[in-house]
């Protein structure tokens, strides 16, 4: 084993755009002009030019293709896809700890995982294997790689996606990124009378305004500078939220509470699978958040544990399913949208958020299926979603929450692969496509193409359909197709 030439630098491959882990920080706002950059085996450095023409400060290191660059501290650090060449174990954990020793605030680490139905068996090496181009690649499972992260550097793992790792240096600044995740925007009450008749009454009410709806809370005094100006101006902030509450409607702020307190439960009963912070370590405004929504930081985990222990239940998961109010439900799943998460009941946000707290975000996923009764989740990537009447499906991965098995199934040679059909169904009623999606559905019911959902769940058997029925689909409308006419059908 000891003459056999291992080629690292043949692993580094071009791209036209950001890598995976790159493209993780970016999507949860990890990376941006306030931070520096720091890539610990940049390969040909495609991210940090890509960075730096985004104005982001950066720099990187690489042993055969920027061997003389200094290897520099930066509030985050990556490590792509970088541990899972090296074939010494001692040299990849001190490559491990290297790295995150340069980091200040985030080290986001990558490898290589195996995933059942994928590709052909590897040629063992070592504990990883020797590719056809002489490079060594060392795989792992989600789960292992995530026991090595946090054996090597004793701190918490956490999931971005596949393969994709955090590890934060700060507990604070983890559980706040932690509770983001499960936190929904909310948008501010109109104003509902003319009680306001001075344009600068309204502006000086609309700061505390924005502060609350994010907060769902009266802000402490630290958490809004504007504070002593709407204290002298209404006597206190309370007042002033009163005079709000007045002119908007009370209904809706106490809407906007209720999410924000649901949200905190997702957060909590999903830090369980972690071990839990005291409450002295979590960030002070998430602090104020629990004595605001329940009085005790106590009092928050018991329900928040009670929910868990519900996620658990199969029967419970099944009658949530079923008194979803969003969704499309069938005899053994719910499907919904990616951007319909949010509307769930809590219950089911915990649910799948233990997929993710296991996967991370799952790369181009925008449909999810909630498994009723088997403990699984899928996601489903359709790429062409929102401008494809009955788009395909890419990708689909599958997790078992009891066993943490993952299965990938990929349709992209496929002839034939599944399609969607009703697909306001995945959508709430709210969403800005669910209108143009329920007319087409119309169409199609009114015509009889929907009528028998045999043989149309794929692509060749749903053009069939068409075909015989005499119609073809312009966009996200139903025509008399141009044979049927010449055929002499009434159009």
């Amino acid at each position: 084993m000891g003459s056999t030439a291992i080629h690292r630098h043949k692993t580094a491959i071009r791209r036209g755009d950001f890598s995976r882990p790159v493209k993780c920080l970016l999507r949860d706002g990890l990376i941006d002009k306030g931070v520096t950059f720091f890539d610990y085996g940049c390969g040909r450095g495609e991210d940090i030019e890509l960075l730096t023409a985004e104005g982001i400060t950066c720099s990187g290191w690489d042993p055969a293709y920027r061997p003389d660059a200094p290897r520099q501290e930066a509030d985050v650090v990556n490590l792509g896809y970088v541990i899972n060449v090296i074939e010494n174990p001692e040299e990849r954990a001190a490559t491990l700890r290297g790295a995150w020793e340069l980091c200040r605030q985030l080290l986001a680490v990558s490898a290589q995982v195996l995933v059942a139905g994928r590709g052909k068996e590897p040629v063992e090496f070592g504990d990883g294997v020797l590719t056809g181009r002489g490079t060594f690649q060392k795989f792992y499972d989600q789960t292992e790689l995530k026991s090595y992260l946090e054996a090597q550097l004793q701190v918490e793992a956490i999931p971005a996606g596949i393969g994709t790792f955090y590890l934060f240096k700060d507990e604070a600044r983890k559980q706040q990124f932690l509770a983001s995740r499960f936190r929904r925007r909310e948008i501010l009450p109109r104003w509902r009378i003319a009680e306001l008749r001075l344009e600068e009454t309204r502006q000086a009410l609309e700061p505390l305004m924005e502060v609350i709806a994010a907060l769902g809370r009266l802000p402490d005094p630290v958490e809004f500078p504007d504070a002593p100006t709407i204290a002298e101006r209404f006597g206190s902030l309370k007042r002033a939220f009163v005079a709000v509450q007045r002119i908007t409607g009370a209904e809706t702020w106490e809407a906007i509470a209720k999410r924000r307190r649901e949200d905190l439960l997702v957060y909590l009963a999903l830090s369980r699978f972690r071990k839990r912070p005291a409450l002295s370590m979590l960030p002070l405004t998430l602090q104020r958040d629990m004595k605001a929504f329940f009085g005790t930081y106590a009092k928050a985990c018991a329900e928040a544990d009670a929910l868990l222990f519900q996620a658990g239940d199969p029967t419970a998961i099944d009658e949530a399913c079923k008194q979803s109010a969003v969704g499309k439900l069938l005899p053994d799943d719910l499907y919904v949208h990616r951007d319909t998460l949010d509307r769930l009941q809590p219950l089911l946000r915990i649910y799948e958020g233990c997929g993710r707290a296991y996967l991370g975000e799952v790369e181009g996923a925008n449909i999810i299926k909630i498994h009723r009764r088997t403990g699984k989740l899928s996601y489903l990537v359709y790429p062409d979603f929102e401008d494809d009447p009955h788009p395909a499906l890419l990708r689909c991965v599958k997790l078992n929450l009891r066993t943490r098995q993952i299965e990938c199934y990929d349709y992209a040679q496929s002839t034939n692969p599944p399609i969607l059909h009703r697909k306001e169904t995945f959508l709430h009623p709210e969403h800005s496509l669910y209108a143009k999606f329920a007319r087409l559905s119309q169409q199609e019911e009114q015509h009889g193409l929907l009528a028998d959902g045999a043989g149309i769940g794929t692509r060749l058997g749903w053009e069939k359909r068409l075909h015989e029925s005499g119609y073809a689909l312009r966009g996200h409308r139903l025509v008399r197709s141009k044979s049927s006419s010449l055929d002499g059908n009434p159009s």
